[in-house]
């Protein structure tokens, strides 16, 4: 396997042998030791010395269901640390199976000059990219697989990219006509922008990687989506089959834990029009698609295309993150409302996460459209997209938004903003659910449910008590880093965290090593103090990692409950690491 290595500024590519320090590592686990052997965590995040990682899953390309996530890493123009965000879609498939361990974009391109990288079987080569530029993702991944092949996997940015807007995301093709899987969290579609790239064509592969113990792994990739499939969460009646990520929409909902106009109550009374059950009717009834997969072989197959009256898509997946931060945290009670919004951030190459949160912010502020003098207010739709149109057209008010949440109170004076080492929180107010609140608060990708989700815990921890939250935490996110390293889908990880012999029956006999479970353990710890360490050497502190101070003061509906878990608590999350 090999790195490929793009100079933005010399305009050069390379191929280079993985250096053997970084053979055994994937995904997140090969960005975090990148960025911290390459990088300097100091360095302007946008700047020359920054480094753009595309990096896929140790268990990618081989026929693992569901193991086709491809990670994107940098240090974050947001959080000012280490940041790793993944997506669905081919290219994570598709790069092991041309000989690619990571590729690695380091420099930039002189300022007004942009590029596209096409990869291919056994090259790669950087080409002009200004006639493609101030196109959104849908029409960039449209015209250039129209030009490269309807089987290339493109992976691209929007206008918010283009501006370096630091809520930017990175979009990327799935199979047929998937355009909208995003690596979203952290602002690495500004950082993608920064280099003068606008996109990558990678060419369909069709060879196969090689397998070390074929019996061995055969046997273990069996058995795993096996399991995956009988399981009632996971298989073909499971609630995540069925209805997707928006299946605990209503849950989170009765927990008190919604995001609602802007994070000011746990609960929406419009939930019910936004749940998973509903959806899937409005979807089947409109002749669109549920059940789908956004990456090839995925048996749990959790994606929609959610459409409109007439049966035309809008935006496909709608997914439970989106739902609460672009819909019930705007006080948007409708799917189609929702659904539009999702459709114009995919366009933009926007995060929905941050970029909901700072639209709950500045409806808060009262902003205006300067356009058209219309006040935002929550629940008013033509209102919201008044606002969200000025990013796409990179006005300095569409500039303060696309920049997050946190810009966007700093600009308009607003305390009341959710978010936690600069990125903004997602779909669960971490007042009712602590466990939460303590990975936002200590993860070194700083507000992320990715990085470790409480929220399957709660039968485990009760989610109003301050007891056991850290120890919780750290294991949440000990998962959330092994499988972001192997490449595997969230919904993935009961097998493997049943028995951690299948995933090391998995990794073996793939790669033919002879892990043992405590070595694979190790090696997910060893992702998080990397990580941790060049966030400690980037100069973020203790102080840096902690929840806003009104959430803290100000309790939540329903349960009339503060975050109230000790910073004490917090500072030692990590010390059994």
């Amino acid at each position: 396997m090999k790195l490929l290595r793009v100079d933005m500024t010399q305009l050069k590519t390379q191929f280079d042998p993985t250096p053997p320090v970084y053979e055994r590592l994937g995904g997140r686990a090969l960005i975090a030791k990148l960025l911290l052997e390459e990088v300097p965590p100091t360095c302007d995040a946008l700047g020359p010395h920054n480094k753009l990682i595309f990096a896929p899953g140790l268990l990618a390309g081989a026929n693992v269901t569901t193991a086709g996530r491809l990670s994107v890493g940098a240090k974050s123009p947001l959080t000012g640390g280490a940041k790793e965000a993944n997506a669905g879609g081919t290219a994570g498939d598709t790069l092991p199976k041309l000989g690619i361990k990571a590729i690695v974009v380091e420099g930039r391109a002189r300022q007004g000059e942009w590029y596209i990288l096409r990869v291919k079987d056994d090259s790669a080569e950087l080409l002009p990219a200004n006639e493609w530029l101030g196109l959104g993702t849908y029409a960039t991944a449209d015209r250039l697989q129209e030009k490269f092949g309807a089987d290339c996997s493109i992976i691209s940015i929007g206008q918010a990219g283009e501006y370096l807007m630091t809520g930017a995301s990175i979009a990327s093709t799935g199979e047929r006509d998937q355009r909208s899987n995003h690596a979203a969290r952290g602002g690495l579609g500004a950082v993608m922008g920064s280099k003068g790239l606008k996109t990558i064509v990678v060419d369909k592969a069709t060879g196969a990687i090689p397998v070390a113990n074929a019996e061995l792994f055969r046997t273990a990739a069996k058995r795993f989506a096996q399991e995956l499939i009988n399981d009632p969460k996971t298989g073909q009646k499971g609630s995540q089959h069925l209805y997707g990520t928006a299946s605990i929409v209503a849950t989170v909902n009765e927990i008190g834990s919604l995001p609602t106009r802007n994070f000011s109550t746990g609960n929406f009374e419009l939930s019910a029009n936004l749940r998973g059950e509903f959806m899937r009717e409005v979807i089947l009834k409109r002749e669109g698609k549920v059940g789908t997969h956004c990456m090839p072989g995925c048996v749990i197959a959790c994606r929609n295309s959610y459409v409109d009256e007439s049966g035309k898509p809008i935006v496909g997946t709608l997914q439970f993150e989106t739902i609460a931060l672009v819909g019930s945290n705007l006080g948007l009670g409708n799917l189609d409302d929702v659904a539009r919004l999702n459709y114009m951030c995919n366009d933009f190459g926007l995060d929905t996460i941050e970029t909901g949160a700072a639209l709950g912010v500045a409806i808060e502020a009262g902003l205006a459209n300067p356009s058209t003098m219309l006040r935002a207010r929550f629940g008013d739709i033509e209102s919201i997209v008044g606002l969200l149109k000025q990013v796409g057209e990179g006005t300095p008010l569409g500039r303060v938004i696309g920049n997050g949440a946190v810009t966007t109170g700093r600009v308009l004076g607003i305390r009341r903003v959710p978010a936690v080492l600069g990125q903004a929180m997602p779909g669960y107010d971490p007042r009712s659910l602590k466990g939460n609140g303590v990975t936002y608060a200590t993860s070194p990708q700083g507000a992320d449910h990715t990085a470790g989700n409480a929220f399957g815990a709660r039968n485990q921890v009760n989610p109003l008590a301050v007891q056991g939250q850290k120890e919780l935490s750290l294991k949440l996110q000990i998962i959330a880093a092994m499988l972001d390293s192997t490449g595997l889908c969230l919904f993935a990880r009961p097998p493997v965290l049943a028995d951690p012999t299948l995933m090391a029956d998995l990794i073996n006999g793939l790669y033919g090593w002879n892990c043992t479970t405590q070595d694979l353990d190790r090696s997910y710890r060893d992702v998080l103090r990397a990580e941790i360490e060049f966030n400690r050497r980037a100069g973020i502190t203790a102080a840096d990692h902690r929840i806003p101070e009104y959430m803290r003061e100000e309790p939540l509906a329903p349960h009339n409950v503060v975050f109230d878990v000790p910073d004490a608590d917090l500072d030692a999350v990590f010390d059994t690491l």
